[in-house]
This record gives C-alpha cells, structure tokens and sequence, in this order.
C-alpha cells in the first residue's frame, strides 16, 4: 500500500465550495493600488480607463469572484468623499500606515466599482469605522446603491453615474482590535450595532453585513461579538498571517532552509485549528450556520525585499508559497460550510501577492499559478475525501505529507488537487475512487507545479521559471484505481471525465 492513501467518495458530497473562497485583496498599499492596479489615462502603460491592461487581463483568467477594497489599516482612515469628483481636485492625504507616502485619491469608489465590472466580479467595501462617523457610512452606501431622489444620489449622478451600483458585501470596520481604534470586543460589539443600522438595503440591493472578527487566536472576542451582536450579522471575519519567525524578523523570501520551509508550512497548517476553534464558538450562538466566518485577510508574511520602502510590503514569492496557498484553500474546502468568502493579502505587489509588476512589466508568482489551476473548484461540490497520508519529519516535528480535496463541477467533471509538503521526497500516492462503476470513468488528466529550487520565483526579467506543465503517464484502471509520484514540494490538479 502507498505510503500516502486517498479514498475519494464519489457519492457523498459534504457541502457546496463557494467560489468566494477564492476572494482576492487589494488595499491602498505600497504599489498594490498605484502603479499594481491603476496608472491612469494618460499613462504609457497600456490602460482602459487607467486600469492597466496586463494586469487586468491576468486577473480576469483567475475569474476574481470577489474583490476587498480600501483595506485593511487604510480602511479605517480612508473617507470616501475625498475620492469622488473630478481628480485634480481630490484631497491629498499622507498614507500614514503604510510608507507615509502621499495618496492622492485618484483611484475611490468610482474606479473600484469600475474595476469590478470589468472583472466581473463583487466588490466588498470595508467602512471606516476607526476613525469614520455613522453618517459618513450610511452615506456611502446610499450614494453607491440608491436610486432615487437624494442629496448621494443625485451627487453620484453629478459625477457621471446615473444608476447605482450592485454592492452586496460591506464590512463595518476592519481590525478594530488594533490599528482600526485598539477597541476592547464589548466597546466594538455596540459600536458595530449601532453602525450597521445605517448600512441599508435600497431597492433591490442587499447588504451582506460584516463584522470585525479576531486577530488569529482571540476566541474572547468571537465570543463577544457572537453573543452581543450575531443577530446583526451576516459574516464575522478573521485574520492570520503565516509568519516563519518573528513579528520583529519574520525571515526572507528567497532566501531560507530547509526548516524554515517547513515552519512555515506547518504554521499555514494552523489555519484548520484556528477556523476549527473559531467555528465551534459560532456553532453555540448560531447553530445553523446563517453566518459566514470570512477569512480576509491571510497569507505570507515575510521582510520586504531588500532596498524597498519597509512600508510597501514587497516580497518575492515561491513555490512555498504556492504550498501554503493550496493547502489554506484545502482547508477552507474542508470548511465550506461556514468558511463562504476568504481574501488572500494581496492582489498585486504587496505580501503574498499572485501579480508583480515593475513599471510597464509584470510577472505572475507561483500563488497565481495555484489560484488558476484551483478554478475547477469553484462553486463545485466538495466530496467526501478519506485521507491517510505519510508523515513529513524534521527537527523531532512531524506534519501530513500530503494534502488533498476533491469536488465535482458543474459540468460533472471530478477534480482532485493534490499537495506534497515535503521539500525533498517524492510522495507516493495512491488514489481510489468509490461509489461508481469503472465504467463511468473516463480518461484522467493532470497539471502539475513545481520548480527546480525551493526558492525559484518569477521575475519581470524571467516570468516563467514557475509555471504549470502537463502531467502524464497517467493510468485510471477498471475499478476507479491511480498511482502516481507527486514530486517534492508540489501542487497537482487531477481532472476525470
């Protein structure tokens, strides 16, 4: 029997993957928004409407469902109004958080909502509620979602948006635990209820209410918010960064061994207990599972790449990354049934980004290739998946060698996406198919990443040193039955016809 064992029940699904899970994050950040996103009009970058092209188009193949915008910590200092209007006359502000460089608002409410009809995707607002009053929130919403007469309607009009806008996702607040006020959760819980009373739903929109939930292991303050405030909420998000080492010296992105490797993986393994623990409070204040928890922020967390601004929040990216992202997205799957929407940190340029750029250039990182071969789950069934893997042992510590999941898609394809944890042994792997006859089985195809270092990423100057390649040689026998090696440190997607 193969050291790692996959049972996959295909008669017994656990629950619908929502495509949500695979959110994107994009904050006024660093070189994420500015130059990552947007360069305007009259940039030689080619642009529509001063969204740059290149990007644009990579994102829409990765078919974004959702998008999270202005932060994070800029959310709670951002006030929409200095962002509307014609743009030489926008308000120009210090980005204290991040940099202290100057944001000129060139890029608010309009060219989000813009960005998210080209991409087709939803957008997801967070609030200020930081350092923002009541008012200022309930007239955003009415100014992007109310059609009739009022003063927000008619300025949006007076800024060349007749109709209004679909907004179905909006967070009141962000990380009011720390630099969204420092609040204590009972302080917040009433704050929150007081707020979402003026997040209202006009017309035919609905608002899909979302409360700040916990930075990483503070079950107090899911506890709090459950039990004060769940009835006004339909999701309750969470935060946790995969950080190798320290806050203080989180380590480097390129340049680590073969224990940091493994360090990181095992603490991206954490985001099972943490939603495991997270879900059980939920469970005692709303037992079915009308609220979703939103993991909206996660991913790697590295120090920036040396010679950048240490506000920016540049770092390269690797197939280790690529690991954390695909087996974070397992759990999710795992977890479908309360996990509806997460949003990787970020979209283009900062932390655990799936875009770089540096001027009109741009590469796709290792993260982008797992987000591409992972569409296949979107919306799709997950199934019952038994799991028996190999241990993966360094330093007296031992993880799963291997992770799995499985879903059919609407179009009735099975598609099972596979992970080997180890940074040097081949996982061999053996994968049986239940609840079918062979004879509904058809033929099997595979995509398969990996690189030939641990530390091998893309550049401007080099932007395929990662990237997907076929997998073949491989044979579905009769009874529902495949053996295959999955390389050190890769990610493998399975599609069955």
């Amino acid at each position: 029997m193969a050291p790692n064992r996959v049972v996959v029940n295909l008669d017994r699904t656990k629950g619908n993957i929502n495509r949500n899970i695979y959110g994107h994050f994009a904050e006024h950040l660093g070189r994420c928004i500015y130059e990552g996103i947007w360069v305007g009009e009259d940039s030689d970058i080619p642009n529509t409407k001063g969204i740059r092209n290149d990007v644009l188009e990579a994102l829409k193949n990765l078919n974004i469902p959702v998008l999270r915008w202005p932060g994070g910590c800029f959310a709670d200092e951002y006030h929409w109004k200095d962002g509307i209007g014609p743009r030489e006359g926008r308000k120009r502000m210090i980005n204290t958080h991040w940099g202290g460089v100057v944001e000129n608002n060139h890029f608010g409410t309009h060219e989000f909502l813009m960005l998210c009809e080209m991409l087709g995707c939803e957008p997801y607002i967070n609030g200020n509620v930081g350092s923002g009053t009541v008012q200022e929130m309930q007239e955003w919403v009415e100014y992007m979602t109310f059609e009739g007469e009022s003063p927000m309607s008619n300025l949006r009009a007076a800024n060349g948006r007749e109709n209004p806008w679909k907004v179905n996702f909006f967070g009141v607040g962000n990380e009011n635990w720390g630099c969204g006020g420092n609040m204590r959760p009972e302080y917040y819980a009433d704050l929150y209820r007081r707020y979402q009373t003026y997040v209202r739903n006009y017309g035919s929109n609905r608002i899909f209410r979302i409360a700040c939930g916990a930075n990483v292991d503070d079950f107090r303050w899911t506890e709090t918010l459950m039990k004060e405030a769940a009835r006004y909420m339909d999701g309750l998000t969470l935060h946790y960064y995969t950080v190798p080492e320290t806050w203080e010296k989180k380590g480097s992105s390129t340049d680590f061994t073969e224990t940091d490797w493994f360090v990181t993986l095992r603490k991206a393994l954490f985001m099972d207990e943490l939603v495991t623990k997270h879900k059980t409070i939920m469970d005692k204040y709303d037992p079915n599972k009308r609220i979703s928890l939103i993991v909206d922020e996660w991913g790697t967390w590295y120090d920036v790449e040396p010679g950048t601004n240490p506000g920016f929040l540049y770092q390269q990216n690797t197939m280790r990354d690529a690991l954390v992202a695909a087996v974070s997205l397992h759990i999710f799957h795992d977890h479908s049934d309360r996990v509806r929407m997460t949003n990787i940190a970020q979209t283009v340029n900062v932390l655990q980004s799936v875009v770089l750029t540096e001027g009109a250039k741009m590469a796709l990182t290792p993260t982008y290739h797992v987000y591409e071969m992972f569409k296949v789950h979107h919306d799709a069934d997950a199934l019952d998946v038994f799991h028996q893997p190999a241990s993966y042992s360094l330093g007296g510590e031992s993880i799963a060698q291997t992770s799995v999941s499985a879903s059919r898609g609407k179009d009735g394809k099975l598609n099972i996406s596979l992970c080997n944890l180890s940074h040097d042994e081949a996982a061999v792997t053996s994968i049986e198919l239940r609840g079918v006859g062979g004879d509904a089985l058809g033929s099997v195809n595979g995509t398969l990443l990996r690189s030939s270092a641990l530390s091998a990423h893309n550049t401007v100057e080099k932007p395929e040193t990662v990237k997907p390649e076929p997998l073949t040689g491989l044979v579905l026998d009769a009874d529902g039955k495949l053996n295959l090696n999955l390389p050190p440190a890769s990610v493998v997607v399975l599609t069955i016809e």
